[in-house]
């Protein structure tokens, strides 16, 4: 069984091997976010890869007021947990606020700290008061050596299960880049750096009211990231991304997913 069920997950499996990050932006309904986790898993199970399903109950940093924000916090918990139990992938989601810490790990084995929010001391530090595992996305304004404080804010709550991922850095007006040197510079703090391949295809703001993005860019920077020292790689999905109600533009279609994996898993095995 080697896509790891919640219940023998622990932060020991991603310190051991490459592991995948995996499902839609936003839960947009029940459904959905079970159908793209019914194919998460089948993708590990395939690949005889760990894999973590991810999806947020709230998206509290859209363009616009306007913008689809998700199911909010108790309807998004309570589909999350039956995503976990029926499917026995571990869940990880987006924290906003201090006080979603405790409820919130309650369900997820991950708790995640959005780019925009990495340097906030009470919400790094209410994560890390839960015991789970912390992600922590590195802002767009940060140089991946910054991500050592960042992870010491976390450690001095007494918790050191920590997750670094890369996700570009702000080049000029709408636009990221990704800089190759940053998993070699994070890896050095002795945690797992993950590459989130489907926000740094991001054009945040481009539209306007909305992102925008180019998800043809994924499996390129995806096998790249792996190849220059990613132990895990994040990737929003949706079955019908043109349609998605938040990160279409950058979301991987879920029917991709598999060749993706695969050829990740064989550059991983060269690396090994």
């Amino acid at each position: 069984m080697t896509y790891f069920p919640y219940k023998d997950f622990s932060y020991e499996t991603l310190l051991n091997q490459p592991f995948i990050i995996v499902g839609p932006c936003v839960l947009e309904s029940y459904e959905l976010g079970l159908e793209v986790a019914e194919e998460v898993k089948r993708v590990s199970e395939k690949y005889q890869i760990p894999a973590v399903f991810k999806s947020s109950y709230d998206k509290a940093n859209r363009s616009s007021i306007k913008s689809f924000r998700g199911p909010g916090l108790a309807k998004g918990l309570d589909w999350l947990a039956q995503i976990r139990e029926k499917t026995e992938l571990p869940i990880v989601t987006d924290i906003h606020e201090p006080h979603e810490a405790d409820e919130v790990g309650k369900v997820a084995d991950i708790l995640q700290i959005p780019a925009f929010l990495c340097r906030q001391t009470s919400l790094l530090w209410a994560a890390g008061k839960t015991d789970k595992i912390v992600n922590v996305k590195k802002g767009q304004f940060l140089a991946p050596w910054e991500m050592a404080s960042v992870a010491d804010k976390i450690r001095e709550s007494g918790n050191s299960k920590i997750l670094l991922t890369e996700r570009g850095n702000s080049f000029g007006y709408n636009n990221l880049v990704v800089d190759m040197r940053s998993f070699s510079i994070m890896s050095k703090f002795s945690f797992p750096v993950v590459f989130d391949a489907t926000h740094s295809v991001q054009l945040p703001g481009a539209k306007g009211s909305s992102s925008g993005g180019d998800r043809s860019f994924v499996p390129a920077l995806s096998r790249a990231a792996v190849a220059a020292g990613a132990n895990g790689v994040f990737l929003e999905c949706h079955p019908n991304p043109d349609a998605a109600l938040c990160d279409g533009p950058n979301s991987l279609n879920l029917k991709d997913l598999d060749k993706l994996i695969g050829q990740l898993k064989n550059i991983w095995s060269l690396l090994i």
